[in-house]
């Protein structure tokens, strides 16, 4: 019998999915709910309808957003064909017609005879090879299953992270390396002291921030379940000095006395070139997050890899659950993709749809795994979302501070993302010529040929 994998999802990472699949010759039964059944946020049955904002990000290659296009091109991703082909005037950045890219989309995906779209609601998993790539909203029918695959305590059904911030702008020279009370041996924090009057000006400062109006299907849950910090501090002027930002058993080197409060910034991967600020899940919006946070001291410069999110969001916990090529440890079968794998973005949904797709691909032909270099943006995203040593796990989208420390360093920020840039294109570069069974180039033949430009 032919192969056939079934992809659940027509969103972004589906769509790709599928139709890397279905170039390759491997037959798709394409599962979407839409139009029949609707998430809160989609207003169409088309496929890769985006139901955010119209913009994909920077387009400069030297920047984590371009990168991963670059190497999203490199690969043929059909999502990044079609955007281009309906690109909008954005400045430097990536943005298209919204309605005319699902439109694309929808008709050079169906438009594969190996390609079978079935518009009904996945209630469970079938029989066979199977992509999971049901979003952020995955309709209520499908948890279970996802629950039964998973375990209930690997199933998250909000997102709440706090900011993270590039390593290179934090003020070392007023942030010092510390654990409470020196636990553990090692100085596993950076620490952001406060006096009184810094402390007080920063709770004024959070607590009359603009917020996020969330949607209606965000807020059920999400509140109850982890307060975002600005929430926390309108309990009391002391509420976060004796919670999240409580200082015992830290002492200041500059004045050898403990610091009236503390932000405490824990290293988001094994290279600590990314730090995450320890409590601070927000509800701001992202200007404000800018602007408040960077009033702790030692900040005042700070670069924002991520901005802190808090709405509905349905992910595994991957680290615990996938291998790097997305297959569930548990049942090499069946691949998790989009959102749902917890990578965060349009174009980071589609990346681990098409990553998924190889990773099948490969698998059914007996060829090694595909697991992309870290020094890649997206292979530096995967490892990040795949390494049981990240703890806790939080949706991410691409960013520099995913990525390896450039040996030798480099000192200027512009140097250094050009660096990261040149070094990402030769290491995918090398890695294609390595891996010529995966037929990437004859994909991207016929990707030209299919999406108009």
């Amino acid at each position: 019998m032919p192969r056939t994998i079934t992809v659940i999802g027509g969103g972004l990472a589906g769509s790709e999915a599928a139709y890397q699949l279905a170039v390759r010759g491997i037959g798709v039964r394409l599962i979407e709910m839409r139009p029949s059944a609707s998430a809160p946020a989609h207003h169409t049955g088309l496929l890769g309808e985006l139901v955010c904002s119209n913009s994909l990000k920077s387009d400069d290659p030297d920047t984590a957003a371009g990168m991963l296009k670059s190497e999203l091109g490199s690969l043929g991703s059909v999502i990044l064909a079609c955007a281009r082909s309906t690109a909008v005037a954005a400045g430097g950045a990536l943005a298209v017609d919204r309605g005319a890219f699902a439109e694309l989309l929808t008709r050079v995906v169906t438009s594969r005879p190996e390609i079978e779209l079935v518009r009904a609601e996945a209630t469970e998993l079938p029989e066979g090879e199977v992509v999971i790539a049901t979003g952020p909203l995955t309709s209520a029918a499908l948890e279970p299953a996802l629950q039964a695959l998973t375990g209930v305590e690997r199933l998250a059904f909000y997102d709440a992270a706090a900011p993270i911030v590039d390593a290179a702008t934090i003020d070392r020279s007023v942030c010092f390396a510390q654990s409470r009370y020196d636990k553990g041996g090692s100085a596993d924090y950076l620490n952001c002291p406060m006096d009184r009057a810094e402390y007080e000006a920063f709770i004024e400062a959070l607590t009359g921030a603009a917020r996020v109006t969330a949607k209606e299907f965000e807020a059920a849950d999400l509140f109850h379940a982890c307060q975002p910090a600005e929430e926390i501090a309108r309990r009391g002027a002391d509420a976060l000095r004796f919670g999240a930002m409580k200082p015992v058993g830290l002492t200041d080197p500059r004045t050898g006395r403990r610091p009236w409060a503390v932000v405490q910034l824990r290293p988001e991967n094994r290279e600590h070139t990314a730090y995450n600020l320890v409590g601070f899940q927000t509800n701001l919006t992202f200007p404000e997050q800018v602007r408040v946070f960077r009033m702790i001291p030692g900040l005042k410069e700070a670069d924002f890899l991520r901005h802190g999110v808090m709405h509905r969001n349905t992910f595994v916990d991957a680290p615990r659950l996938l291998t790097p090529d997305l297959a569930l440890r548990s049942d090499p079968r069946i691949r998790i993709a989009g959102q749902l794998s917890g990578t965060e973005g349009y174009l980071e949904a589609a990346a681990s749809g098409l990553l998924a797709a190889l990773g099948a691909f490969a698998s059914g032909r007996g060829a090694p795994a595909v697991v992309l270099p870290p020094e890649t943006a997206l292979g530096a995203l995967l490892t990040y979302a795949t390494d049981p040593e990240t703890r806790p796990y939080q949706p991410m989208h691409v960013n520099i501070g995913l990525l390896p420390p450039l040996t030798p360093p480099v000192r200027g920020k512009r140097e250094r993302y050009a660096a990261h840039g040149a070094r990402s294109r030769a290491e995918m570069s090398g890695w294609l010529a390595s891996r010529p069974e995966l037929d990437v180039e004859r994909v991207r033949t016929t990707l030209a040929r299919e999406v108009p430009r």
